[in-house]
């Protein structure tokens, strides 16, 4: 069956890398803002019939570019397409997965139940801030892993440094992280773990309380799904530090910065193309390869 590839706003750069890779060729849409602030997605190529993929990281400004994902959608349905795809690297609002607060809702539930209503009828995410999430839609949701991608660039890049794996610590930032911290120092040789105890008092502040494992004298590499204000990482970055770790990398598969560069107390920041920004002097891994497996 014929397929093709959609970009909106927010991932142009990953949609096309997707399509040269996969060769899948890309559609024409449009997103049109109006002088009121309402948003019109159109469909601007032939899709009767056809399997469509929407390329859509749902970052900031989440709420418009979640929106843009849900007009665009029906848009295809009302057009005549077989099936569309959601591809969303980065899934908006996953951070509230949870009633933390009493009288708070569950936004990423909610959420995915207006893509399901929207006509989308499968959705391929990366790095899931929690896999509960899955279960919160009842199409299919396919969460890439990271870990390889990320385990294996540093095994390369270490090597590339005389840096012996067995002096390198991964560092998960929080316990709910560990396990990809853990699939991470799998593809390392010998390469210790590490858990930054931490606590959180606000939203976007958090408090480092303790470093439970042995970093002195190590090569750190603090993993992690999202880095936001980059509070937590840069904390994370300086308890390292102070307990005798040499050096301090880091790896985030989702890049969001809203409050600028993280500190330049790391020796290397490795992220992804999930968030299509200037990051400058971070090294940029693309999904474009892993995505297109999956399609």
């Amino acid at each position: 069956m014929e397929k093709v590839i959609f970009s909106l706003t927010s991932s142009k750069k990953l949609a096309k890398a997707i399509s040269e890779k996969s060769g899948i060729p890309m559609g024409e849409s449009e997103v049109l803002r109006f002088a009121d602030g309402e948003i019109m997605a159109r469909c601007k190529s032939d899709v009767q019939g056809k399997i469509c993929y929407v390329v859509q990281s749902t970052v900031s400004p989440s709420t418009e570019t979640i929106f843009e994902v849900l007009m665009f959608a029906d848009a295809l349905k009302n057009a005549g397409a077989f099936e569309v795809v959601l591809i969303a690297p980065y899934f908006g609002y996953s951070r509230q997965d949870r009633v933390a607060v009493k009288g708070e809702p569950i936004t990423a539930k909610l959420v995915a139940k207006m893509i399901e209503i929207a006509g989308i009828s499968r959705v391929i995410c990366a790095d899931l801030h929690t896999q509960q999430i899955q279960g919160f839609f009842s199409i299919p949701v396919e969460n890439i892993d990271t870990s390889t991608l990320f385990g294996q660039y540093f095994a390369k890049r270490f090597d590339e440094l005389g840096i012996k794996h067995s002096d390198v610590c991964v560092v998960s930032p929080d316990h709910g992280s560990a396990n990809r911290g853990r699939d991470v120092s799998s593809e390392l040789n010998g390469a210790s773990l590490a858990v930054i105890d931490k606590r959180r008092p606000a939203p976007n502040k958090s408090e480092v309380i303790n470093v439970v494992g042995d970093v002195k004298d190590k090569i750190c590499l603090i993993v992690d799904d999202i880095v936001d204000t980059g509070g937590t990482v840069n904390n994370a970055v300086e308890a390292l530090l102070s307990k005798g770790a040499k050096e301090v990398y880091v790896a985030v598969t989702h890049a969001i910065l809203s409050k600028g560069p993280l500190t330049p107390k790391i020796k290397e920041f490795v992220t992804t193309d999930s968030v299509e920004k200037d990051n400058k002097g971070a090294k940029v891994l693309s999904l474009a390869e892993i995505l297109s497996q999956n399609i």
